[in-house]
């Protein structure tokens, strides 16, 4: 027989604090192992002699670098010193550009594509035969019809972005289950209704998914055009150092890209997760 005590007793204890605080840990040193051994035999190779440090600058001098870059304290990177910020701001602008053209074009499209067969037939293969150029063989027509400016790495950023954003969302809709469709049709919904309340939320994981991979595309197609047709931004300081053989420069621009670039895939997935809240944030393994 139960005792009173054990009726009484809650159904589920609250976590506590110190268990809470010791899984954020573990979590935090999961994620970051990799990167620090990465760092710490970077670190050993680049202090051991086997190539000089002007050719492999150590994670130490790549970050005094950096930090002059953002910050100006010794003016170590020279006329680079403390406009990091000016940098990165330039380069996310185009990418967001690019990008947000991509996105409205890229979805609208592969929507309508996914939907209608007739659109499928007149619109698709001229894409398909676009699809397999590289976005980089555009670049001396971006400048003839651009010129040097924002707008051929906008354009470029929008040919990077737009190919995997539109075939993530022509398998969305193409994937949508037949019967929830057919079951939607029954109950009197207008083709208007069964496109906005039934296939767009059903390809959305498809879509997110098409935008987590264009979001990593622009940033590289960002940087491949600031080094041949702008003068700004985090491309064209990583060129630019390499002719005055600055590598500790070059480095912490790619890092800063990286960075750049990682927290974009996080806002991805933090905008994802609010969006699609019916999915599991989870691994296969459930955790």
């Amino acid at each position: 027989m139960a005792s009173a005590t054990d009726v009484t007793r809650p159904a589920a204890l609250p976590l506590p604090a110190a268990s809470a605080l010791r899984r954020r840990l573990t979590g935090f040193a999961e994620r970051a192992a990799l990167p620090l051994l990465l760092v710490a035999g970077w670190e050993a190779f680049a202090r051991s002699g086997a190539l000089p440090p002007a050719l492999l600058p150590a994670p130490s001098a790549v970050l005094h670098a950096l930090a002059d870059w953002v910050g100006g304290f010794d003016e170590s990177t020279q006329s680079y010193s403390g406009h990091w910020l000016q940098d990165a701001l330039a380069s996310l602008s185009r990418v967001l550009a690019g990008y947000a053209i991509a996105a409205f074009a890229g979805i609208g499209l592969g929507v309508a594509i996914g939907w209608s067969r007739l659109i499928e037939r007149t619109v698709e293969p001229t894409l398909q035969m676009l699809r397999p150029i590289p976005p980089v063989s555009w670049i001396p027509l971006a400048i003839i019809w651009f010129g040097i400016a924002d707008k051929p790495a906008i354009f470029l950023v929008f040919l990077g972005a737009f190919f995997p954003i539109l075939m993530n969302a022509i398998h969305g809709v193409r994937s949508v289950d037949r019967n929830l469709i057919r079951a939607g049709a029954m109950m009197g919904a207008s083709e208007r209704q069964l496109l906005t309340a039934i296939v767009l939320p059903a390809a959305l994981p498809s879509i997110v998914s098409g935008l987590r991979i264009a979001i990593g595309s622009a940033w590289m197609l960002t940087v491949t055009a600031e080094m041949v047709a702008v003068k700004s931004g985090l491309g064209y300081v990583l060129w630019d150092s390499y002719y005055f053989l600055r590598y500790d420069i070059v480095l912490a621009a790619m890092i800063s890209i990286g960075l750049l670039g990682y927290l974009s895939d996080l806002g991805l997935k933090a905008v994802a997760a609010s969006v699609l809240h019916w999915q599991r944030a989870t691994t296969v393994q459930g955790r």
